[in-house]
C-alpha cells in the first residue's frame, strides 16, 4: 500500500509506516502549504491513499466527486503522534484489505467505511 500523509497527521505515523515496509510520501516534504484538491490530485495520479486529520477531504471526495485512491480522516482532536501511529496500527492491522480506494473516517474509536 502507498500513502501520502497530510501535514496534521505527524512524523511519527510517517516513521511507524516506513518502518513496518510502505510506499509513504509526505506533503510536508512536497509541499506543507499545498491545497487539499492538489494533494488529492497528486495522491490519485499515484495510487497513494491519503492519511489526514481534515475533514474538507469529504467534502471534495462526496460533493465535488474527485478522484481518489482512498481517504482516511482521523478524527483525533487531542491525540499526541504516538497515539495516532497507534491508531493508524490498528486500521492497518485490521482493516487494510477493506479500505484501499475508499473512504474512511476514524472517530470514536470506530472506523467507518464508505464506498
Amino acid at each position: 500500500m502507498k500513502f501520502l500523509v497530510d501535514v496534521g497527521v505527524g512524523k511519527k505515523v510517517e516513521r511507524w509506516l516506513k518502518e513496518n515496509g510502505y510506499d509513504v510520501k509526505s506533503v510536508r516534504d512536497i509541499n506543507p502549504k499545498e491545497k487539499d484538491a492538489e494533494i488529492l490530485n497528486f495522491a490519485a495520479a499515484e495510487g497513494r491513499m491519503v492519511i489526514t486529520m481534515d475533514k474538507d477531504f469529504g467534502e471534495l471526495v462526496y460533493n465535488s466527486g474527485r478522484l481518489h485512491s482512498g481517504v482516511m480522516i482521523l478524527r483525533l482532536d487531542d491525540a499526541n503522534g504516538s497515539r495516532k501511529a497507534e491508531i493508524v496500527k490498528k486500521i492497518l492491522t485490521g482493516y487494510s484489505d477493506k479500505i484501499w480506494n475508499k473512504f474512511c473516517v476514524f472517530q470514536n474509536g470506530r472506523l467507518r467505511i464508505k464506498s
